[in-house]
């Protein structure tokens, strides 16, 4: 029984739990004699690891200029943009869903941020331009979770007429035109430096550790995780299902204005196109980092790791020479390699591997303070103890009708 099961099982006496109580996950302590696997010290993020340490030595030994001072600086803020969009996507892959919105959101945030700078000459404060554009990919990310966690939508589906919708209007606001010249206040927001270190690493720590705390230490990081592995199971164990969900959709878009936010302050000025193609780096950057676009598997420094590796493929073909073109090959076919991986495994585990991004069960998700059938709650199973990870969720099945 899983530790979301136990934790809401009825009592012996026959009557429920008030409630689902978490507090930190456990983490799996290894039995006498067994050697510790290093995916169990390194949890989820283990995956890219090695695949950044061979890119790294492979780039350094093959250009002199990948570690120069210049080019790392460079690489950093590059890197910055896709972390943040990526730990954004990372979130509602978890719940088992897919973000294909964020690069137009991108786009768009960064239009707004720029118009309203512009258009008001400095008459509204930076701030102000950068609330308003963090609001529209919040508002974005709600329209998404809404579509999905009440009317049960197809995730797919739905962000993908949120990409055109969002580019659509990028366009209408720019009128296809760049917009410029940004006053230096907002160009020094992505363009500064700290302690020698640019703002946008700064913030790209910040954020990746903040959520990697969210997603590992609170109540809504072991929802999110419930409703990834089982949504029938999440629901009937009183996890409110709907708000996670919209909660998930609502962060990735906020995370992606933020990204465009910051990519118009750096370049310094606004341009309609930024953001094309940044859906599937994110979701590369996701999956490299060890992430299951089944749901339930992942972490934000995961993400990271992934971000940095997309960033040197980037990075090494540009002082390679290598067109540009083969480079939107390699992750596509990382991507497809990933996710075959991943059901293959599944296969062989003997269990059926769920479609990517599922919607929620035709029962519909469920809401806090729901009733527990009398029968019991359903209790997936714990995976083997070989395949679990220390201090993560393990997959679940849906209990038999």
């Amino acid at each position: 029984m899983t530790d979301l099961a136990r934790a809401t099982a009825p009592a012996a006496g026959g009557g429920t739990s008030k409630g689902i109580q978490f507090g930190k996950r456990p983490a799996r302590q290894p039995a006498d004699g067994e050697i510790l696997r290093l995916g169990q010290v390194l949890g989820r993020t283990s995956g890219g690891i090695p695949v950044l340490l061979v890119l790294a030595f492979a780039l350094t030994m093959s250009t002199e200029s990948f570690l120069t001072g210049t080019n790392l600086d460079n690489l950093g803020r590059q890197v910055s943009i896709f972390a943040i969009i990526a730990v954004g996507q990372l979130i509602v892959i978890l719940t088992a869903g897919i973000d294909l919105s964020v690069g137009s959101v991108v786009g768009l945030s960064g239009i707004v941020a720029a118009k309203v700078v512009y258009d008001t000459g400095g008459g509204l404060p930076i701030a102000g331009a950068v609330l308003l554009a963090l609001l529209v990919g919040a508002a974005a990310g709600l329209i998404n979770g809404l579509l999905v966690a009440f009317l049960k939508m197809p995730p797919f589906i739905v962000t993908l007429g949120m990409m055109g919708a969002a580019r659509g209007a990028t366009l209408l606001l720019s009128d296809g035109r760049t917009v410029q010249p940004l006053p230096e206040g907002f160009a020094e927001i992505g363009g500064g430096s700290l302690l020698g270190i640019s703002h946008l690493t700064w913030l790209m720590v910040l954020i990746t550790v903040f959520f990697a705390l969210l997603l590992r230490r609170t109540i809504w990081g072991e929802y999110v995780y419930a409703v990834g592995s089982s949504a029938e199971s999440a629901r009937l164990t009183g996890v409110p299902v709907r708000r996670v969900l919209v909660s998930a959709y609502v962060l990735s878009g906020t995370l992606a204005a933020a990204a465009g936010v910051l990519l118009a302050s750096r370049l310094g000025n606004g341009v309609p196109t930024s953001g094309n193609g940044y859906e599937l780096q994110a979701i590369a950057a996701c999956v490299i980092g060890g992430a299951s676009l089944f749901g339930a598997k992942g972490s934000a420094l995961g993400a990271l790791v992934g971000a940095l590796v997309v960033g040197m493929l980037n990075n090494g073909g540009t002082l390679l020479g290598i067109d540009p073109f083969w480079l939107q090959i390699v992750i596509g076919v990382l991507i497809l390699a990933a996710v075959a991986t991943e059901h293959v495994h599944n296969l062989r585990r003997g269990g059926k591997a769920k479609p990517v991004a599922d919607t929620p069960p035709p029962g519909g998700p469920g809401e806090p303070g729901e009733p527990v059938p009398a029968g019991g709650t359903a209790q997936p199973d714990r995976g083997t103890a070989g395949d679990e990870t220390a201090g993560e969720p393990t997959p679940t099945k849906r209990a038999a009708p």
